[in-house]
């Protein structure tokens, strides 16, 4: 198996974002939506930076 870029960025921002959810909150409920709101900020800034990077390479 060969994953993309894109999806090794975001396999990789999945297992962070639960480990950060996990170490950094107390309570479950807590948890789950720091590991979202990590996960949603790390797809967002692959995605603004690789257009960054593609706008720059032009």
């Amino acid at each position: 198996m060969h994953p993309s870029h894109f999806s090794a960025v975001l396999l990789f921002a999945l297992f962070a974002s639960i480990v950060f959810g996990i170490t950094m909150r107390d309570t479950p409920r807590k948890m789950v939506r720091y590991g979202a709101y990590c996960f949603a900020l790390f797809a967002g800034a692959a995605i603004v930076l690789s257009w960054l990077m593609f706008l720059i390479a032009k």
